[in-house]
């Protein structure tokens, strides 16, 4: 069952509060997504480390409900 962009914002926003999320739809299929994530809980962390917490967020639904998201993530301010 596809994955809404939204549930997916509300999750990575569970896991990580002061996140601003911004998703986008890559193929109107509910399971390709494209992911900016902003958070202050990503300093002094590596980007896979920064990936790792985003994924953590999505409770084991990569590779199920949602198949594929392409994720950026940052610092505010960057």
């Amino acid at each position: 069952m596809p994955m809404e962009a939204h549930e997916i914002e509300r999750l990575i926003k569970e896991h990580l509060p002061d996140a601003e999320v911004q998703i986008e739809a890559l193929k109107g299929d509910g399971d390709h997504y494209a992911a900016l994530v902003t958070s202050t809980a990503f300093a002094g962390k590596s980007r896979v480390q920064q990936h790792q917490l985003v994924y953590a967020a999505l409770k084991g639904r990569m590779g199920g409900e949602l198949h594929a998201l392409a994720l950026t993530t940052r610092l505010p301010g960057e």
